[in-house]
């Protein structure tokens, strides 16, 4: 099987050089992840696209690479090929109506030819002979050429032909590593997690920064959708998660700050720990998702004040989108159900906030703040790689993972519903329910007392996370249930 990627536009019109580079980071990101599947799959790059092959017609691989190059920032779109020699028109004929004639049936049709390279021939010369040809020796109902059911679709380059079999959307973008590496402010919420996803897609090797106001909950969850997006978008690259214990932070704005002037002089707070993080991991830019006059923290006069503490460049990607615009992004990037479900905690409600805040008295109440506590908590911030949260989630375990399942325990598949339905959990014999990760919270308080659960995904990360959660919210007969793997 091969599949060919085609580039994002924006690649095709850059400097010679620069284009080669990129070529060559999007081949390395898309050798990266397939080949922890296979070894087997090879990745060319060219200069106006890069193909990815293996050997066979394995439809668990196929779907598998297709799933890859869907989510691989860089790819505009790509195709399904079948490879042939080009040989005369009659032999690209014979090749195309194999590969179509059924798909043609009772259905009109237009042949689409790209050709490059040196030939005797015009690709209309060669799109007229095909049609022609599959007109008169398939089922098919007729050419349209305005408005085709199906469009047959060959590729020409030198002497190779490439018979099109289906056409897939990419994710645009750059190739993840391409531009310079950031630091993205992650709460949670719909705008830090779109906000990340949005400089990772234009290529920027995404790190994540947590500011813990409170709540371990809320940290667990922070964590969870972090992983996540660097499984999906960016897992080619290693980066890092740092978590900034921010509660006594809060507790001196408390103290010392007038409450309308809290929500701003938070933020700078955040600011200038961002900067220091930062500056230690040789980072030249902060991220975050705030968007205009979405809260009152987020006016421009406050926005200016905000990025005053910092000469650090601070990238706001949602700055003018609006919060609908927002939330349809994380849907489509399936993150909707994890923002949607995240703890949350906020320590800081200013009573009628500023909109309008003013530097002399933001700088009066700050005059009253006692630096010393933001000093105290980045030596006290975790950085751990993004796929060690795993090991760190398990080596801070209290829940107890079980490996068989007893008389009066019951299996939760706390997977989303597409990878339930894609890989149903099969237990003869034992008792499972179906409740996904973000809807624990809501039906926690109806399973039985005299129940013991047992929570499961398939990587035994989420589960080890929610069942904490749980355990500490009072549910005390909620475990993981880790099945054992057997050694091939």
């Amino acid at each position: 099987m091969k599949f060919i990627a085609k580039l994002f536009p924006e690649i095709t019109i850059k400097s010679r050089p620069v284009r080669k580079r990129m070529i060559q980071r999007l081949q390395s990101n898309l050798h990266n992840i397939l080949k922890r599947t296979s070894t087997d799959i090879k990745v060319q790059g060219h200069w106006d696209k890069v193909e990815v092959s293996l050997e066979g017609n394995d439809a668990q691989m196929r779907d598998l690479i297709i799933d890859v190059m869907s989510r691989t920032p860089g790819v505009q779109y790509f195709i399904e090929v079948q490879e042939h020699p080009l040989g005369d028109f009659d032999n690209v004929f014979q090749l195309t109506k194999d590969a179509y004639a059924e798909q043609l049936k009772g259905k009109t049709f237009k042949v689409r030819v790209k050709r490059s390279g040196k030939h005797e021939f015009k690709s209309p010369e060669l799109e007229r002979y095909v049609g022609g040809g599959l007109r008169e020796h398939t089922e098919a109902a007729g050419v349209d050429v305005r408005n085709p059911q199906v469009w047959v679709d060959l590729e020409v380059k030198d002497q190779k032909l490439f018979i099109v079999r289906d056409t897939f959307k990419g994710l645009g973008g750059y190739p993840l590593g391409s531009q310079q590496e950031v630091l993205s402010l992650i709460s949670g919420g719909f705008d830090s997690i779109v906000a990340s996803y949005m400089t990772m897609r234009r290529g920027c090797k995404t790190h994540f920064l947590f500011f813990n106001l409170g709540g371990a909950a809320h940290e667990i969850g922070v964590k969870q959708v972090a992983l996540y997006l660097w499984q999906k978008y960016g897992s080619s690259a290693r980066v890092k998660f740092v978590t900034v214990p921010f509660e006594e932070v809060v507790g001196e704005i408390l103290q010392s700050v007038h409450h309308s002037q809290m929500g701003v002089i938070l933020k700078r707070m955040m600011m200038r720990a961002g900067e220091k993080v930062a500056a230690k991991m040789k980072i030249d830019a902060l991220v975050t998702g705030e968007s205009i006059a979405q809260v009152s923290s987020q006016t421009l006069p406050n926005l200016a004040l905000i990025d005053s503490v910092t000469d650090t460049l601070i990238v706001r990607p949602l700055v003018v989108m609006d919060k609908q615009d927002i939330i349809d992004v994380a849907s489509q990037i399936g993150t909707y159900d994890f923002a949607k479900s995240m703890p949350e905690y906020c320590g800081v409600i200013s009573d009628r906030p500023t909109t309008h805040a003013k530097a002399d008295r933001i700088q009066e109440e700050e005059d009253n703040f006692d630096f010393d506590v933001l000093e105290k908590a980045l030596e006290s911030a975790q950085i751990i790689s993004i796929d060690q949260i795993v090991e760190d989630i398990n080596s801070h375990a209290k829940v107890e993972a079980l490996s068989k399942v007893s008389d009066n325990q019951v299996i939760i598949d706390i997977r989303a519903p597409h990878e339930q339905e894609k890989k149903p959990l099969n237990m003869p014999g034992c008792e499972i329910m179906t409740i996904p990760f973000y809807a624990l919270g809501s039906k926690a308080p109806e399973l039985s007392a005299e129940k013991e659960y047992l929570l499961y995904c398939e990587k035994g990360v989420m589960s080890q996370m929610h069942a904490q959660q749980l355990q500490d919210q009072g549910y005390q007969n909620v475990k993981v249930f880790r099945p054992q793997v057997d050694a091939d």
